[in-house]
């Protein structure tokens, strides 16, 4: 029997990355094509088949592929849709059915970028063996993907598990792009590190590195080189972002008692400048009774193949379904 093989893809707002993912979960090819290339949605599946397949030619891999897993924002796990994304110009598209239908005969899952980041997490990464965990992406934004008892935690509309928009401050809170204010994603993504920079800046009269910049484009790594460096300032923007994320992290603890939370993206590459308040503020907020059992992990997947890699561990999912009907009956979704 031919190695078996699956294909992950990530749609990002700038690039889609695509890879063949073996059962090791080795990446054993990848390319990308421009996502906003086509203004038409039909114009970007017949680009993305065609770099797809020129892939697989020229990896032997054409017959061997066994399911196909996509991460995308705003993506449904029941529908097979993406549902108007904030950065894309197709608003809703039946992206695992188009996908299906440009290569027949392979079952096709699709999920939500952060979704798919637990997944591959489980398979291939830190929360190997764990059952009850939380991932949690920092980045632009703050994304999450909760699972339970071995599943995702998709709700009844596929949209659960938005743990970037819990309220943290409900007085006076900062606008999120969600529309609401106060969440998590405005303090605690990299986004809102540099916020806090600016915030910090304008109302604390200290020396700091940071003047020396252009306030209005300071970045998270611009904070993150200050404190390293010494500057107390950035320090305390650090304190001040691990605090609000150890309250959340205490709440997220109450409600599903994970055995960790994984931590994955740019954010979380700040070591202890980040996780030393955030623990701090964690054991200090947590109820006494979970108090100690759950983990602060970081990510073990390769950030540049992890988005493959979570895409794809879906795609192992999406063929383990379509071959075991009792299974994707349980499971609630549609294999397409």
């Amino acid at each position: 029997m031919s190695k078996p093989y699956v294909l992950g893809v990530d749609i990002g707002g700038t690039n889609t990355v695509f890879g063949i993912v073996d059962a090791r979960g080795q990446v054993v090819a990848s390319d990308s094509i421009k996502t906003l290339k086509h203004s038409r949605f039909e114009d970007y599946i017949e680009d993305l088949h065609s770099e797809i397949s020129r892939l697989l030619k020229a990896n032997d891999a054409e017959d061997k592929i066994q399911g196909i897993g996509i991460g995308a924002p705003n993506a449904n796990y029941y529908t097979g849709e993406i549902q108007s994304p904030p950065n894309l110009p197709w608003g809703t598209v039946p992206m695992a059915e188009m996908v299906s239908k440009a290569f027949p005969g392979v079952p096709v899952a699709i999920t939500n970028d952060a979704n798919a980041a637990a997944l591959g997490e489980m398979t291939y990464g830190a929360a190997r063996g764990m059952k009850d965990f939380i991932m949690i992406t920092l980045g632009t934004g703050v994304g999450s993907g909760i699972v339970v008892n071995g599943q995702l935690v998709y709700g009844h509309d596929g949209f659960a598990g938005e743990l970037g928009h819990v309220i943290m401050k409900r007085n006076n809170g900062r606008v999120c792009g969600c529309g609401r204010t106060g969440c998590l994603e405005c303090y605690c993504s990299a986004t809102g590190v540099a916020r806090s920079a600016r915030e910090f800046l304008e109302v604390r009269t200290e020396p700091s590195m940071l003047r020396n910049l252009d306030i209005e484009n300071i970045t998270s790594k611009d904070v993150y080189d200050a404190a390293v460096a010494g500057d107390k300032l950035a320090k305390d923007i650090f304190d001040y972002t691990g605090n609000i994320m150890g309250e959340a992290f205490a709440d997220m603890i109450a409600f599903s008692s994970p055995q960790a939370i994984v931590l994955f993206g740019g954010l979380a590459k700040s070591g202890d400048l980040l996780l030393k308040p955030l623990q701090a503020s964690l054991d200090a907020n947590v109820m006494p009774v979970f108090r100690g059992k759950t983990k602060i992990l970081l990510s073990e997947l390769k950030e540049s193949d992890a988005a493959v890699l979570g895409a794809s561990a879906l795609g192992w999912e999406a063929k383990y379904r379509a071959e075991t009907p009792a299974a994707n009956l349980a499971a609630g979704a549609p294999v397409v």
